[in-house]
């Protein structure tokens, strides 16, 4: 099994060119369906959870204050996801156990969360705290990929952590060849890439030398599949929208922190779904912020 913690009502599992993708349902089985806006993903990236980190100090609180208004939601988004970066520093055991406790609410309310894992992370570590997460037959050797379905969109999460604590992420071979077999076999409806590096094309994203050392080579993939609508990745700790042979590229806020708060501030995403594109609303930490329910609709490239 990949990287998710959720409540699962089905999977199915699709052949593409020799390779497995494990597509996960909509609705969690705690959640009754029509408590579930099947349109509706909540995103958070760069968590950066420490074992030490006090109760009430800024990057747990932040993380709990996103869980706890996700969870008193009247209506349950189909899915949460978390994309990498969710250690501290270099992915200690105790950092994992207290992200665990953090995001625990989430499972209870029975509301799919996926994770991927960034440079900040360490592979090991995680799955011997959360020791159900280990694939028993990983889909690419030391990577953690999947496809998760939802009604107007596929979204691939990708791996690309290179090494804990090297800045600088990979997509590699064998995954962009299990991305190519995957994308061939899912063209019915939009694809979203997720991953936590940003790629060095597009935008202000570019100057950020941090980021996936193999962008072209991904692109080399996804820009001529026009089924590809977007690509969603934190890493920046900062918000950004830009766009690469009409891709759009998403640069979430950090959940944590930021480097330069003048510029930037901590926060989450929602992301509302439609045949046609993607409504996407920041929600910050200080309510006072000027992005604080921003909205943002992007149409996606065409056909």
């Amino acid at each position: 099994m990949p990287i998710h913690l959720a409540a699962l009502t089905r999977r199915r599992v699709l052949q593409a060119a020799g390779a497995s993708i494990l597509l996960y349902g909509r609705h969690a089985a705690a959640a009754k369906a029509a408590e579930v806006d099947p349109d509706l993903i909540y995103l958070l990236n760069d968590t950066h959870i420490g074992e030490k980190h006090p109760t009430d100090s800024p990057v747990p609180s932040h993380l709990r204050q996103v869980v706890t208004e996700l969870v008193q939601r009247p209506v349950k988004p189909a899915c949460v996801l978390i994309n990498g970066d969710l250690a501290l520093k270099d992915g200690q055991h105790g950092d994992y156990r207290h992200f665990a406790q953090l995001i625990r609410p989430l499972q209870e309310a029975g509301i799919d969360t996926h994770l991927t894992l960034g440079n900040h992370d360490n592979r090991e570590a995680f799955y011997e705290v959360m020791k159900t997460q280990r694939p028993d037959q990983p889909l690419v050797e030391s990577r953690h990929i999947s496809v998760v379905e939802t009604a107007h969109a596929n979204f691939f999460l990708l791996d690309s952590l290179q090494k804990t604590m090297v800045t600088q992420g990979t997509i590699g071979k064998q995954q962009l060849q299990w991305l190519t077999a995957a994308l061939d076999a899912s063209q019915t409806k939009p694809a979203i890439i997720v991953t936590h590096h940003n790629p060095r094309l597009g935008g202000d994203p570019v100057h950020f030398p941090g980021g996936l050392v193999d962008s072209q080579e991904l692109w080399n993939v996804v820009g001529p599949r026009k089924w590809v609508k977007a690509y969603i990745h934190g890493h920046i700790h900062d918000r950004t929208y830009a766009q690469h042979q009409g891709i759009h590229i998403l640069n979430m806020p950090a959940t944590s922190y930021v480097g330069n708060p003048t510029q930037s501030t901590t926060g989450w995403t929602t992301a509302r779904l439609s045949p046609d594109g993607i409504a996407l609303t920041t929600h910050t930490t200080d309510a006072a912020h000027p992005w604080n329910d921003e909205m943002k609709t992007l149409t996606w490239r065409s056909a």
